[in-house]
C-alpha cells in the first residue's frame, strides 16, 4: 500500500472511530429524560488563584452542547441529539436545584450523527439563536443557523415560533465531523458563526468561494453587513469574515477590546487560540503546529507570509471546546482571565493574559468529574458554569469556597 493510501486509511479510521464514539455515547442514554435530583457538591478545588466548590445543578442531560442565559433565573440548554430545554431557578444564589422543562417544540429537522446535531445556542434581543446540522441530498449535511421567538405555554412548557433560517453553510458535504458551530454577538450586535472545514475537504478552508473553515459575520437578521471584508470581491462569499480555520468550537468577545477570539482544534497537536481580524487568513491546512494522526507533516510548516500566527497553541492537543472571559466579582483573582474547556483531558484551562499575550496557564482538575467539558459560560451571577458532554451530561456551577 502506498504512503498516500496508508495516510488516507489511517485518517479515515481515526475519523470513523471518533464519529462512532460520539454516536455510541448518544445512543447510550435510555430515554433522553433528565433525572432531577437535589443539588450536590463535589470536592472543593484549590486552584492557583481562587478556590472554588463545583456544584452539580443539573444532571441526566444527553450530550448537552451549550447553554445561554436568558436572564437571572432561566437558561437555555441544547442536547446534541436534537432537544432544546429551559432550566429555571427562582434565585441563582439559592441552594435548590434548577427545574428543567420538557423539550421545547418548534425546532427544525436536525441531522444527528457523529459530531452533528443541535449545537450552540445564544440569546440576543429577545430571540433564540441556535446552530444545528442540517441534512442535504445524498447523505450530505452542513451547519445551519436559525432564530425564533420563545413562547411560554405555562407549567414549564415552551415552544418556538416565527422561525427564520438565517444561514446555511455551503456546500453540504458527506461528513460526520467538524461542524464548528459557535455563535457569538459582539458589542455592536453583529453575529459571528464559526464553521469547520468538514474534515476531508480541508483544502477548502483556503477557498473563499465556500463556507468551509470560515468565520461568518452577519447582522442579527441574517443579512450581510456592507463593511465585511469580501463584500463586492469577485470569487468570494460576502458573509466571510476570516478563513483558514480547521474546526473552531470556542468563540468569545474580549470585553477589554471588543475583539473576537476563537479557538480551534488542531489535528494531532496544534490546537490554536486566534485573535480574529477581518479578511485575515489563519493558515489551515497550509500552516499548522500539528501533524497527521499517523504522524507526518501537514502543509508547508508553521509559518508563511500572509497567514496569521495563533496567539497561543497546544502541543499535544487538549481538544478545546467552550470559551469565556471572566469579568465577575465572585472571583476577583480571575478577572480578565480566559477559560477554556478541555474535552480530551476533562479539565478546565485557565489562561492569564497581558493584553493579547497568554502569560500563564493552569490546568484545573475537578475531582470526581470524569467527563468532557464542552462549554464554559459566565452567568449573570458572576459564576462560571460548565457543561459536560456525556450520556449523563451535567451543568456545574463554580462557587467561591468559604
Amino acid at each position: 500500500m502506498s504512503v498516500a493510501h496508508s495516510l488516507m486509511a489511517a485518517t479515515l479510521l481515526c475519523w470513523l472511530t471518533c464519529s462512532l464514539s460520539s454516536s455510541a455515547i448518544a445512543m447510550a442514554s435510555p430515554a433522553g429524560k433528565p433525572v432531577l435530583h437535589p443539588l450536590s457538591s463535589l470536592t472543593a478545588v484549590h486552584s492557583q488563584q481562587g478556590n472554588f466548590i463545583p456544584e452539580v445543578v443539573i444532571s441526566g442531560l444527553e450530550n448537552p452542547w451549550a447553554v445561554a442565559f436568558i436572564n437571572n433565573d432561566k437558561l437555555l440548554i441544547t442536547e446534541r441529539p436534537g432537544r432544546l430545554r429551559i432550566a429555571s431557578h427562582a434565585y441563582l444564589n439559592d441552594d435548590s436545584p434548577f427545574l428543567l422543562s420538557p423539550p421545547i417544540t418548534g425546532l427544525p429537522d436536525i441531522w444527528t450523527g457523529g459530531q452533528g446535531g443541535l449545537l450552540d445556542v445564544a440569546w440576543h434581543d429577545d430571540w433564540v439563536y441556535f446552530s444545528y446540522a442540517e441534512a442535504g441530498d445524498l447523505l450530505t449535511n452542513s451547519t445551519a443557523v436559525m432564530r425564533a421567538k420563545l413562547i411560554d405555554n405555562g407549567n414549564r412548557s415552551y415552544r418556538l415560533t416565527r422561525q427564520q433560517l438565517l444561514f446555511r453553510q455551503a456546500p453540504k458535504y458527506l461528513s460526520r465531523a467538524h461542524f464548528g458551530s459557535r455563535l457569538v454577538f459582539d458589542q455592536q450586535g453583529y453575529l459571528y458563526i464559526t464553521l469547520g472545514e468538514r474534515f476531508f475537504p480541508r483544502n477548502d478552508a483556503q477557498n473563499l468561494e465556500n463556507h468551509l473553515g470560515k468565520v461568518i459575520r452577519l447582522k442579527a437578521d441574517g443579512t450581510v453587513p456592507h463593511d465585511n471584508p469580501f463584500v463586492g470581491q469577485r470569487g468570494a462569499m460576502p458573509e466571510i469574515w476570516s478563513y483558514g480555520h480547521r474546526n473552531p468550537q470556542g468563540a468569545a468577545i474580549n470585553p477589554a477590546t471588543g475583539e473576537l477570539w476563537i479557538h480551534e482544534h488542531g489535528p494531532k497537536g496544534g490546537d490554536e487560540i486566534n485573535l480574529i481580524k477581518p479578511g485575515h487568513n489563519y493558515g489551515w491546512p497550509v500552516i499548522t503546529y500539528g501533524e497527521e494522526y499517523i504522524g507526518g507533516s501537514i502543509g508547508e510548516g508553521t509559518h508563511k507570509d500572509g497567514m496569521d500566527q495563533p496567539l497561543y497553541y497546544w502541543v499535544p492537543s487538549i481538544a478545546p471546546s467552550g470559551m469565556a472571559f471572566y469579568t465577575g466579582s465572585a472571583f476577583p483573582e480571575w478577572q480578565g482571565d480566559l477559560f477554556v474547556g478541555s474535552l480530551k483531558f476533562h479539565q478546565l484551562v485557565r489562561l492569564e493574559l497581558e493584553g493579547n499575550k497568554v502569560v500563564a496557564e493552569e490546568r484545573i482538575n475537578i475531582p470526581d468529574l470524569d467527563q468532557r467539558i464542552r462549554d464554559v459560560v459566565q452567568g449573570p451571577d458572576g459564576l462560571l458554569y460548565l457543561v459536560t458532554d456525556d450520556a449523563d451530561g451535567k451543568i456545574i456551577r463554580l462557587k467561591p469556597a468559604p
